[in-house]
C-alpha cells in the first residue's frame, strides 16, 4: 500500500497559517453543507490549524468530526481552535491518508480540503477515503489549480512567481494542477457516483489584496517553500525577493484582482 511520498510545499509558517486559519466551512465547504446532517460523523482529511474542522462540528451536533494530519504540531494549534470555540464533539489524529487506521465504513462524511494536490499518491488517497467511507456516505474534496489563476494587472515577475511555484510544487511530488484532476482520480479510485463542479475565491478589494499580496510575499522569503525553492536549485535568493516585490507591488494596484479557481467533487458510495 503507497505511504506518503511527497514533501508538503508550503509548510506551516505563519505566512502560511495565515491563509489556512482564514479558511472556514462556508468559503471552502460550501459544496458539501447542503449535505450535511446533525447526527454525521465526519473524518477531516489534512485538517492543519482546524478551522474548517471546528465549522463542521458545529454544523453536526448530534454527530462527531475526526480531524487528521500528516504533520503532529499543527495539531496543537487545531485543538487549541476548538477549544477556543468551545467545540466538543471533535478529535484530532496524526495520520496518512494513503493508509487510514480506521476500519471500512466508519465515516458518512470523508472530507479533504488542499490535500490532494500535496500527497504522493491522490488515487490511493482516495481510495482509502473511499474505504472508510459508510455506503450511502460522502467523499468531498477540493482543490486549487494553479495554471489557471488569474490577475490583474499583469505587474511585473507575477509571471515568475506561478512559473516558480509550478516548478517547486511538481519537483516535491505534488500536482498543482490538482482541481481539473479530482473527477478523473475519483474515477480511477473506484468512485462512480460523483459530482464534479467548481468555484473560486477572489481577492480585490483594499484589505483582501494587502492580506493575499502580503502572505505570499512572506511566503515566498520565510517558508519551506522558499527554502525548497532554492534548496532545489529552482531560484536564488535574489530572485525569491524579487518575486516577493512583485507581490507587493501587485497589492499596491488600486485595480488589482486575483481569482483562485477550485475544482470540487462529491462521490456518493453505493449502498
Amino acid at each position: 500500500m503507497s505511504k506518503e511520498s511527497a514533501v508538503y510545499t508550503h509548510g506551516h509558517h505563519e505566512s502560511v497559517l495565515r491563509s489556512h486559519t482564514w479558511r472556514t466551512a462556508a468559503n471552502s465547504a460550501a459544496y458539501l453543507l447542503d449535505s450535511l446532517k446533525p447526527h454525521m460523523q465526519i473524518l477531516d482529511i489534512g485538517c492543519g490549524p482546524g478551522t474548517i474542522t471546528a465549522d463542521l462540528a458545529s454544523l453536526v451536533p448530534d454527530g462527531r468530526v475526526t480531524g487528521v494530519d500528516h504533520a503532529p504540531g499543527i495539531l496543537v494549534q487545531a485543538r487549541a481552535t476548538a477549544a477556543e470555540r468551545g467545540v466538543e464533539n471533535v478529535e484530532f489524529a496524526v495520520a496518512d491518508v494513503h493508509a487510514l487506521d480506521y476500519p471500512d465504513d466508519s465515516f458518512c462524511v470523508v472530507h479533504a480540503h488542499q490535500v490532494l494536490q500535496h500527497v504522493g499518491d491522490p488515487v490511493q488517497a482516495l481510495r482509502e477515503m473511499y474505504r472508510v467511507t459508510k455506503p450511502g456516505g460522502i467523499i468531498a474534496a477540493r482543490d486549487s489549480d494553479y495554471p489557471t489563476m488569474a490577475w490583474f494587472p499583469a505587474t511585473p515577475g507575477m509571471d515568475d512567481w506561478l512559473d516558480l511555484y509550478l516548478r517547486v510544487a511538481r519537483a516535491n511530488g505534488g500536482a498543482p494542477d490538482a482541481g481539473r484532476r479530482l473527477k478523473s482520480w475519483a474515477l480511477q479510485a473506484g468512485c462512480s457516483d460523483i459530482t464534479a463542479s467548481s468555484s473560486t475565491w477572489c481577492y480585490a478589494d483594499a484589505e483582501e489584496r494587502a492580506w493575499w499580496s502580503g502572505l505570499w510575499a512572506d511566503r515566498t522569503l520565510a517558508s519551506s517553500y522558499a527554502d525548497r525553492a532554492t534548496e532545489g536549485g529552482h531560484a536564488t535568493t535574489e530572485q525569491l525577493h524579487a518575486v516577493s516585490l512583485a507581490w507587493r507591488e501587485w497589492g499596491r494596484q488600486e485595480d488589482g484582482w486575483f481569482s483562485v479557481p477550485h475544482g470540487e467533487i462529491l462521490c456518493r458510495k453505493p449502498v
